[in-house]
């Protein structure tokens, strides 16, 4: 993993866990087939982490 510039065209979204009181949170961005986009919230111009596809499944399955 290493730190890139998001991808164009895409939508980003907050766990819905995430409060509304600017607190840490991160956002992903779906329908990508190899990897998943993923940046600070609080940051959106900052650097975005691509996920391969494979490990974002095993992290959401470990939090599950």
């Amino acid at each position: 993993m290493r730190p890139r510039t998001a991808p164009r065209n895409v939508q980003w979204r907050k766990s819905s866990y995430s409060g509304s009181n600017g607190g840490e949170c991160l956002e992903v961005a779906d329908n990508h087939t190899t990897v998943v986009p993923v940046r600070d919230s609080k940051n959106p111009a900052g650097p975005v982490l691509l996920i391969g596809g494979a490990a974002w499944q095993a992290f959401v399955d470990g939090l599950r």
